[in-house]
Parts: C-alpha cells; structure tokens; sequence
C-alpha cells in the first residue's frame, strides 16, 4: 500500500519533495546527482558556473525531481558540510568556499535564492544554493560551515528550520548557444582582418547596467527574529483516503504514538500519518529509520511551528 502522494509528502504550509542527509559531511557521506559535485559555494577562478535546473535522479532507490519552485516553503532539519568538500566542484560547476554564504538542495534550480530560518534561536540569513544535496536521510538543506555559525547551529550540527525561496534561477549565468550556419561561418572566415582597438563606454542614458554577479557580502545581514515552539514528527505518508491513512496508522502503532491528522492544501484534504511528537533530532533520526525500515523509503522528518 503506498501513499498517494508518494513524491510530495505535506509538511506544515507546504507540500515539499521527498527529503534526506546527516549534520557535519564525513568524506564519502555525500553523494551528488550524476554529473555533479561535492562542494557548495561562490564562482572561483578556473570554475564554470552555470544555470541548472537538472533532469530527475535516483539516490538510495529514492527519485528526485528538480524544477523552478518561487512557491517553494518547507520546514524541516538543516545540516552543514565544511572541509572535506572546500575547494571542490559544486553541481553547476562553482568552487566549494566553506566561509562563502551558500547552501545545497536536492531540488530547487541552481542558483536559487533562499531565506533559512534559524526556528530555535530566531536567527535568519539569505544563502545561495548552487549545488546538490544532502543525501543523508532526514536533512532538507545543506548550509556552509560559515551559514550554519552565523545561524547559530555549528557545534551541534543540525537545527530546525524554516527554508523560503526569495529567487527560483533568476541569476542565470550563461544566455543560450547560438546557432551559426556553415554559410555564416565561411563568411567569416573570408571577412577582411584589420586591429581592433576598445574601450569601455557608459551605458546609454535610459538603460540599466547589468546587474553585478552575486557575492558574499562583507557584513552578512542576519536577522534576529523570535524564536518559535516547535513540534518534531516522522511523516510516514499523506492520502485521499483516510481509510489507508488509518490502516497505516495501525501497521506503524508498534513504533510509538502514531496519529492521522487533515491537512487541506488547494482545496483537497489528505490525511498524514505521524509518528511523534519527538523531542530531539537524534530521537527523530532513531524513529526515521525505523519507520524507512518497516517499508516506507519516503518516510521524512517534518517540524511544525507557527510561523
């Protein structure tokens, strides 16, 4: 029996896509989408950065399935990675900086920009993802060793937070390839040579200058805002129906206190099935598991405030 929303599990104000990861990276916890990096960070002499949004992929059997989301709001728990990764290529071909203000997601384009919000202490920051990730399951968000002191959760790895789109793949790096015809091209090639001199010009009266490429700033803006009580659970799956809902209720009942609660997102109610409330990540982490083990892969850890 499998949920019907087997992809987007709800959580909260949102219906986010199928999560994973671990706190601090050890070397070989990370496995990237096909053809992506290690890393997360700003662009570096040598990298090549470019927009991506990526075709869908498979991690541990789980499918991810990449695409611009500017209504992307999720709630969950973030984690950090640092020197194992710093130097390497990021998935759209950036250079990993651990004190650079930057984040891995399993889906949202590259770049994106996005608010993280720090649930448990109030601290919020914008960071930039521009790489893949995490893997390790429970874990919505990666965020660089600098974001995650400046968020207030380094020393103890993990923290609960609240993670908003401000801009889906508007920082396009790279326009698309032109086409040249084999005509075009022989034209060129016969076109008299003579030197060439430039110089830079002002733009034109009227017309904005390109904006310039996006980096860390000097002071970063974190903002305090209050902290907010939280409720931790495993969401095993969301249906339709809430006669599978309860018949999932009752196979998971061995695992702890498992209830179903309505949701309306859009006008259709579904009816999650959770295991909790839990007091800690660890604890969460603990019932993850057991559940992902009773046969349930897209089982998740979801956090509920009222924010």
């Amino acid at each position: 029996m499998a949920p019907v929303a087997a992809v987007l599990l709800l959580a909260g104000c949102a219906a986010v896509q199928l999560g994973d990861d671990g706190a601090e990276r050890t070397a070989g916890a990370r496995v990237p989408e096909p053809g992506a990096g290690t890393g997360a960070a700003l662009s570096a002499p040598g990298a090549r950065p470019h927009y991506k949004v990526g075709n869908p992929y498979q991690i541990d059997g789980i499918w991810y399935y990449p695409r611009e989301n500017p209504d992307y709001d999720e709630r969950g728990i973030a984690s950090w990675y640092g020197t194992d990764f710093h130097g390497k290529l990021t998935a759209n071909g950036e250079t990993y900086d651990m004190d650079a203000l930057t984040a891995a997601h399993k889906t949202l384009p590259m770049p994106s920009t996005v608010r993280v919000t720090n649930l448990e202490n109030g601290r919020s920051l914008v960071l930039r993802v521009n790489d893949r990730g995490p893997f390790v399951h429970g874990r919505i968000i990666d965020v660089s060793r600098h974001a995650s002191k400046l968020l207030g959760f380094h020393k103890q790895g993990t923290a609960k937070v609240r993670v908003a789109v401000l801009q889906s793949g508007g920082d396009r790096f790279i326009a698309a390839k032109p086409e040249t015809s084999e005509e075009e091209t022989q034209l060129a090639l016969a076109a008299p040579r003579a030197g060439v001199t430039s110089q830079m010009l002002p733009p034109p009266g009227g017309v904005a200058a390109a904006p310039a490429p996006w980096v860390t700033p000097a002071t970063p803006a974190v903002e305090q805002r209050e902290p907010r009580v939280t409720t931790m659970y495993v969401q095993a799956g969301a249906f339709v129906s809430a006669s599978n809902a309860r018949r999932l209720r009752n196979q998971l009942a061995a695992l702890g206190p498992t209830t179903v609660s309505e949701v309306t997102i859009k006008g259709l109610v579904f009816h999650r099935v959770r295991l909790g409330p839990l007091p800690t990540v660890a604890d969460a982490d603990v019932a993850l598991a057991r559940v992902m083990g009773s046969g349930y892969p897209g089982a998740r850890i979801v956090v509920d405030c009222d924010c």
